[in-house]
């Protein structure tokens, strides 16, 4: 088989091998492969391409993952424990309502195995994140797309309605949005939680929360048996290349998605995220260096006349005014990797944000390969 170069689908592969066995899904099954493949890491490009942190953990995450080294020849379990304690601390549920995974990508999948197939569909935006999609697709299950507000924003009314239209196991929210960084508010997000179908599961995933001062539904999982919340360490923590992530729910759900199996986390990952979560300023240090970064670059493209979704998380949505693809490649050609485009938005691509030096790249390349002033 023959893997495309794209993040989504190496871990939709690393997170969800377990639950693809488990589930007797044909190992055929693939992702639409990325616009622009990344160049090799001493090409010296800007890689802007998959939403991750461009500052990576943070200096005492690093530290505690360095010296936990020595102790890796142990699973560690306790420390697995330390870090959902302070988890749930902050996030303010009981403990039997979180699990840790690596990754959120891992539960992400588990949860179309469980909750969709052919008598059970999937309803989600139109562009969201897509591996959820195709796994409930490669199960048989009817994955029904809503097109997206013309803000960018989830049309959660019309969601609601196609999901009352038809069997659907699972109505799944991004929010932020990837790929535009849009916000479902909380006010919006209740009313879909109290008008959806009885039997329909709603998966919230707040992978760039942090970035956002949108307020969290995780409190809400220990009210509800229907709602799954996911949380990562990947974006805002800086620690994709880590993997540690976080499913809130109900203890009947997540003793659902462990049916699939276990396996121990990584202790350089637990480490890291202990580190993280007991230092108060990172989310808000960080939350407003992105900010301030990508209200700049938005602003520049804005005043050379290319539009931007309103966003939220550490990318934006650009409508660059002629093909996609065709504008990420002459990127890349320029040293700058972007997102790609979908087929519901072929002009438009998203970009991740980077640090001020590298957004000064993007803006140089940017501006050559759209003939516009620097």
């Amino acid at each position: 088989m023959t893997l495309p170069a794209s993040r989504r689908h190496f871990l939709q592969l690393a997170g969800a091998g377990l639950a693809l066995a488990s589930s007797g899904l044909p190992r055929s099954v693939q992702a639409q492969p990325a616009t622009v493949a990344p160049p090799p890491a001493d090409a010296g490009a800007v890689l802007l391409n998959f939403n991750e942190c461009p500052y990576g953990p943070s200096p005492a995450a690093q530290q505690a993952a360095r010296d936990s080294i020595a102790s890796c020849g142990r699973y560690r379990f306790a420390l697995a424990g330390e870090v959902r304690d302070a988890f749930i601390a902050q996030a303010r549920i009981p403990a039997n309502h979180v699990h840790l995974y690596p990754g959120s990508s891992e539960p992400l999948n588990r949860a179309a195995t469980l909750w969709t197939g052919p008598q059970a569909g999937l309803v989600v935006a139109d562009p969201t994140f897509e591996t959820l999609g195709e796994m409930a697709a490669a199960r048989g299950a009817h994955v029904q797309k809503v097109p997206l507000c013309s803000d960018g924003a989830h049309d959660l009314r019309a969601m609601v309605a196609a999901a009352h239209a038809r069997p659907t196991g699972l109505l799944y929210v991004c929010n932020p949005n990837n790929p535009t960084g849009s916000i479902s508010p909380a006010n919006e997000l209740a009313w879909l939680l109290a008008n959806k179908p009885a039997g329909t599961r709603v998966l919230l995933d707040e992978a760039y929360l942090q970035y956002s001062e949108q307020r969290s539904l995780i409190a809400q999982v220990a009210q509800r048996d229907d709602l799954i919340v996911l949380r990562t360490f990947s974006k805002l923590y800086g620690m994709a290349g880590l993997r540690l992530g976080v499913a809130a729910a109900h203890p009947e759900r997540l003793r659902e998605l462990a049916s699939l199996g276990e396996n121990p986390l990584p202790v350089p990952a637990l480490a890291a995220a202990l580190a993280s979560l007991r230092d108060p300023q990172l989310i808000p240090q960080r939350r407003l260096q992105n900010a301030k970064v990508r209200q700049a670059t938005i602003a520049w493209l804005g005043k050379r006349g290319f539009d931007c979704l309103p966003t939220e998380a550490n990318c934006f949505v650009v409508d660059v005014q002629r093909d996609g693809a065709a504008f990420a490649k002459a990127m890349a050609d320029n040293g700058v990797v972007i997102g790609r485009s979908w087929p519901i938005w072929p002009q438009r691509v998203r970009v991740t944000v980077g640090t001020e030096e590298e957004m000064a790249r993007f803006r140089s390349a940017f501006a050559k390969v759209a003939g516009v002033p620097a």
